[in-house]
């Protein structure tokens, strides 16, 4: 075990505190410093940083494009022709849906399409009472960081107690005051794991069309709900989606998960091509463009980067292409993740932990990336820093807009050769803290 008194003082010396200003960086920085000065190994679990290899068909397709000279040439702002159909086509395949090409733009990682669907948004309603998104929670904080940066509005509701029929009525008693622009949310959830079920999803198109609101989907964590099988293309079940009962919306796909591809940097904005030809005033009287897909690719994506590296837009292309001819199964690698958590979570329930967002609807949570747990007679705050004494490093919830005290667990990073050390640190975190 560690020295604990050592690792307080190193806490101490970065200035950390009780962690309720801590971002995930600046836990990962603290890891690799008590890494550092005590020898001794910390178990990641704070990164949601992907710890797979990368398919061989992503690499290749990459190092091809950059043999045949596309370094040489920028790409389109909307995308190169190859990667807009194939996103198309996965769309189809795997969500069951209809976007045309056009509509599918290559962004540098979801995070920029994020940060351009965030500012297109702060724009076409520029003027109108709309000037807020809806930010369903926990939820991935940068997206709240990326909201203050452009100036947008934003209020938050935690799931925690509210889904079903009382989800809906509560996006709607929210959105009926006529001040919400979009809603905002992932699925699978980041951190929860708790998925939207048909009826959820369908009640909220319903408020998108009623109320003429975006819903903005981040499907980061595509298909990775593994509780059902997701992987074969164009059969049901496909990957669940509001893009069945609303034209209102905007889907981002990552490549960065259920890809493996998150250091290249690639992901693609689909919209929905009603919402592609929708034309807004205040687009056209500011900026000259008036169709929200034209404004979207014009000007938002050239003003943040001229478009997406070139070379990463062949590899996701052939990623999907593969998948959609049922060559390649992209979740048969993913699923480990799915095996590191029940690992860990019989571990921690076997030792007086408990988990927060505890079940899906009355089912049992998948087994995924993440999941969250607490332990009794501590503060979310007060576990982080409990654990990292003992060499393990996790988030608090109320970093992501959780209303519940507890901490993200993340799989990425945990290895079969930690499963031992993981055991004795736990439970020797619990006879040390049980009862008190």
């Amino acid at each position: 075990m560690l020295d604990k008194e050592q690792v307080i003082s190193i806490i101490d010396a970065m200035g950390l505190g009780d962690f309720s200003q801590a971002t995930i960086r600046d836990i990962q920085a603290l890891s690799r410093q008590i890494e550092a000065e005590t020898g001794e190994e910390v178990i990641h679990l704070e990164m949601g940083v992907p710890g797979l290899q990368p398919s061989e068909i992503a690499l290749k397709a990459e190092a091809e494009a950059l043999k045949n000279g596309c370094a040489t040439i920028y790409p389109p702002n909307g995308g190169i022709p190859r990667i807009k159909q194939a996103a198309s086509d996965f769309v189809k395949a795997f969500i069951g849906v209809d976007i045309a090409p056009e509509g599918c733009v290559p962004t540098t990682g979801s995070m920029q399409g994020t940060f351009a669907t965030f500012t297109a948004l702060h724009h076409a309603f520029a003027g109108t009472t709309k000037d807020t998104v809806l930010l369903i929670q926990p939820g991935f904080p940068v997206q709240t960081t990326q909201c203050d940066v452009i100036g947008l509005k934003h209020e938050a509701l935690d799931i925690y107690n509210y889904r079903g029929d009382d989800l809906i009525a509560k996006l709607e008693e929210i959105v009926s005051t006529g001040t919400i622009c979009g809603i905002v949310y992932s699925n699978p959830n980041n951190p929860s794991w708790v998925c939207f079920t048909e009826d959820e999803l369908k009640g909220i198109g319903r408020i998108a069309t009623q109320y003429d609101i975006l819903v903005l989907e981040d499907l980061a964590y595509f298909a990775m709900d593994f509780r059902r099988d997701l992987s074969h293309p164009f059969q049901a079940p496909f990957q669940a989606t509001v893009a069945r009962y609303t034209d209102n919306y905007v889907l981002w796909v990552s490549a960065s998960k259920a890809f493996s591809y998150a250091g290249q940097r690639i992901g693609v904005t689909c919209i929905s091509n009603e919402l592609f030809h929708r034309a807004f005033a205040p687009l056209k009287e500011k900026f000259g463009v008036g169709t929200f897909g034209d404004f979207f690719v014009g000007r938002l994506m050239y003003t943040l980067s001229s478009g997406t590296t070139h070379s990463v837009q062949h590899a996701m292309a052939a990623l999907m292409e593969a998948a959609v001819k049922g060559e390649y199964n992209f979740l048969d690698d993913v699923k480990e993740y799915g095996r590191r958590a029940k690992f860990m979570k019989d571990v921690l329930l076997a030792n007086g932990f408990y988990l927060v967002y505890d079940n899906d609807m009355g089912a049992p949570l998948a087994d995924g990336f993440y999941f969250t747990v607490q332990y009794p007679g501590m503060n979310d705050l007060q576990l982080t820093r409990e654990l990292m004494t003992c060499g393990i490093a996790v988030f608090p919830l109320d970093t992501m807009g959780s209303t519940q005290q507890g901490v993200r667990i993340c799989t990425s990073f945990f290895r079969r050769e930690q499963e031992q050390l993981f055991t004795e640190r736990i439970k020797q975190f619990h006879k040390e803290h049980h009862g008190r």
